[in-house]
């Protein structure tokens, strides 16, 4: 028998026992039950974590299968990629949201448009966790009335009643992984540990958290980052796993974001106990002067014992030390190596360019000590995308003895490449063809096991806004808004087309009947001018 068959049957013998539910229909109490699949976050976050598992387990086996996300600042946002999703590609498989901190600050605080500097209210990341899974099952729940509507029209009209049942019992959810951002934790482990508790209660499966300082913290792709030493990073990992044990979800992720490539800066210096430990290993990266003689010491100076040698770190008038330069690469594969020792299950390697080869070499050296070593990647917006690659095009070229004097030289100008003369160009084509392979070609050759874009919806609601603008408050008037946007709408099978329905007053209406039954007021008659599209 069918499950939703199965269901209704289940449910009528329930509701028969209860003499005073007389009124109650067992098949739209089964109805209601698929449209409100998830009840708590833990479930939510449970469910979740078995796919990412899943998908990790798929990745180790090929590297083809990685995943992607897009960052969404709003549960609509969200619900609309996962709408878009099951629309296009059939399947919401191996597809994911990532919740961008980046876009809390600059979108949801309630102090206004902050930078991504860990300003914003630390319990906003939570709520939008909690809101975009509220739209997912909206999504849901929307969905399948579509379908419970036309098994009522098959079962009046008649039709194959049992390949819509099918579609019931067979349904896709909308509900998929969300990789939030914790950013540096907000605070001290304790403080992290309350934040990660709270963001797994509204659902979420895998939390990325990064080494930056917490009350330092800047975008990854921003000056002035600063680094704290391993064991404090360590314990915000602990913190972070004990609050997903606590709450039952014994498979959850921990995403250990590393910004050392481009920080050079660190909080403090570690206190090492015996040569080669972690302190030591970090204090080695620490640009330091050789003191031979105690008089050259300053009022005020902080000397190590390394090597053998008094040494007297960098320290600036701000209180931070500096690390040596071209350290960066030494310290992410150390940063990696160590976050994984200590639980995490997933790196993150923040770079300042999209380069197949660079994160490669980084994931190399890590997988000579732990070969299960597999990164989440940010496809960052703050890389100019179009720029680096006909720049890596360009240089490839050259070093392959290629003649590129049609091209200007990055070295001589570095925004040349920009110029529209060089778009449709043999350049332009090949470094638009990298673009569009870079998740499958870092997959493959860079153990990237998930590909992001952190605020790409920020740019798009930025892009289609003015669109929209420009026109509407120009010449075109409302032509803009019916030929940009509702004709496009209606053309693509967008759902927004029908906002009623998609905001659920359907959804509505059917509760009102099962209530109410004859005597409801339904939004949905004749007079809805829903009813023109």
């Amino acid at each position: 028998m069918s499950a939703y068959l199965d269901a209704i049957q289940k449910m009528g013998t329930q509701i028969r026992g209860k003499q005073e539910w007389h009124a109650i229909n067992p098949e739209y109490a089964v109805r209601m039950q698929l449209q409100n699949r998830f009840t708590t976050g833990l479930e939510i976050a449970q469910y979740t974590a078995d796919i990412m598992r899943r998908d990790m387990a798929a990745y180790d086996s090929d590297a083809s299968k990685y995943t992607q996300s897009l960052g969404c600042w709003h549960g609509f946002v969200a619900q609309q990629v996962m709408m878009s999703v099951k629309k296009h590609q059939q399947s919401t498989d191996r597809r994911y949201i990532y919740l961008s901190g980046w876009m809390v600050a600059a979108l949801r605080s309630q102090l206004g448009p902050l930078p991504d500097q860990s300003m914003h209210e630390k319990t906003s990341v939570s709520d939008l966790i909690g809101e975009i899974y509220t739209f997912l099952k909206q999504a849901d729940a929307r969905e399948l009335r579509h379908i419970f509507t036309e098994l009522d029209e098959v079962r009046t009209n008649g039709g194959d009643e049992s390949s819509v049942i099918a579609r019931i019992d067979n349904y896709e959810t909308h509900v998929v992984p969300i990789i939030a951002d914790i950013d540096a934790g907000f605070g001290n482990e304790e403080a992290t540990y309350l934040l990660a508790k709270r963001m797994i209660e509204a659902g979420a499966c895998a939390i990325q958290i990064e080494n930056q300082v917490s009350d330092a913290k800047q975008c990854g792709h921003q000056a002035g980052k600063v680094t704290v030493p391993h064991e404090d990073f360590v314990s915000k990992i602990n913190a972070v796993r004990y609050a997903f044990l606590e709450l039952g979800i014994d498979n959850g992720i921990i995403v250990a974001r590393t910004d050392s490539l481009g920080a050079g800066l660190t909080q403090k210096v570690p206190v090492s106990i015996q040569p080669g430990d972690l302190g030591s290993q970090y204090n080695a990266f620490l640009d330091t002067e050789v003191i031979n003689d105690l008089s050259e010491l300053k009022e005020g100076d902080i000397t190590i014992h390394q090597n053998g040698q008094v040494a007297k770190p960098k320290r600036l008038d701000n209180g931070l030390y500096a690390f040596k330069d071209d350290t960066g690469f030494d310290r992410v594969v150390l940063d990696c190596i160590t976050s994984l020792e200590h639980g995490a299950d997933l790196l993150w390697i923040e770079t300042e360019k999209p380069n197949v080869e660079q994160i490669a070499a980084m994931v190399n050296e890590i997988r000579k000590v732990r070969p299960e070593a597999k990164l989440v990647y940010n496809n960052s917006p703050s890389f100019n995308w179009t720029l680096k690659f006909r720049e890596q095009v360009y240089n490839d070229w050259k070093a392959a003895g290629k003649d590129v004097s049609a091209y200007p030289d990055p070295a001589l100008d570095s925004k040349a490449m920009m110029d529209v003369a060089i778009d449709g160009t043999e350049l332009s084509d090949e470094a638009d063809r990298l673009v569009q392979t870079f998740q499958a070609d870092a997959a493959r050759e860079a153990g990237i096991f998930h590909h992001l874009i952190t605020l790409p919806t920020y740019h798009t609601a930025a892009l289609s806004t003015d669109v929209l603008s420009q026109g509407y408050f120009g010449d075109l008037g409302m032509l803009a808004y019916v030929r940009d946007v509702q004709r496009a709408e209606i053309r693509r099978d967008l759902a927004s087309v029908k906002h009623q329905d998609l905001a659920g007053s359907n959804i509505g209406d059917d509760h009102k009947e099962y209530f109410l039954g004859e005597k409801a007021l339904l939004a949905g008659g004749t007079a809805n001018t829903m009813n023109q599209f």
